[in-house]
Parts: C-alpha cells; sequence; structure tokens
C-alpha cells in the first residue's frame, strides 16, 4: 500500500469514528463528548451500556448515517466497540463499491 493510500485510508477511518461517535451521542442521548469516548470503547457493558433498544438505534444509524442494511447472516460481533463498528461501516462501504464495479455500466441491479 503507497503512503498516499494508507493516509486516504486513515483519514477515511477517521470519519466514520467521528460519524459513528456523533451518530451514537445524539441518538442515545449519551452525556459525553466525541473526545470522551475512545474507540476501543465497548458499546455494551462496562463501556458505553447500551442495551438492546440502543442496539436497534445503532443498525437504523447505520442505515440512516451510511446507507448500510444489516442482514441477519452478518456476524455480530461488528457490535464489540466503537472501533469494531467503524471496521464494519468500512468494510461495507468496501463491498458496496466492489459490487458498483462488478456490476456493467448500464446493467439493472436486482
Amino acid at each position: 500500500m503507497s503512503s498516499i493510500a494508507l493516509i486516504e485510508t486513515i483519514e477515511q477511518r477517521k470519519v466514520v469514528l467521528e460519524k459513528i461517535k456523533t451518530g451514537l451521542i445524539e441518538r442515545l442521548n449519551l452525556y459525553q463528548s466525541v473526545k470522551q469516548i475512545d474507540d476501543d470503547t465497548p458499546l455494551f457493558g462496562s463501556g458505553l451500556k447500551l442495551d438492546s433498544v440502543d442496539a436497534t438505534e445503532v443498525i437504523v444509524l447505520l442505515d440512516e448515517t451510511f446507507g448500510i442494511r444489516v442482514k441477519e447472516g452478518d456476524d455480530p460481533s461488528y457490535m464489540r466497540s466503537v472501533n469494531t463498528l467503524a471496521s464494519f461501516v468500512i468494510a461495507k462501504q468496501g463491498e458496496e463499491t466492489n459490487d458498483e464495479t462488478a456490476t456493467p455500466a448500464g446493467a439493472d441491479k436486482e
């Protein structure tokens, strides 16, 4: 990976992390700032202390903020921490990019 590609990847991750943290704060009425939430903060348990209702809000956040629809087959471990959530978003965005480049222009998607 070239240094330019690495810098772009790092910047993309920073943007995704910031959007996730901001979305969590706004949607779940967390009394923290973006800077107070560490990237490795667990979403459940001793971390942000989210519950199952909050998990549903996270799924809606992914859809509304990133256009990502979580499927039943998706490994639920993406909800471990802020970082795993960011990795999930970036991976899904990469899948969408690959799907778009694999589909010839003008072809109908089903």
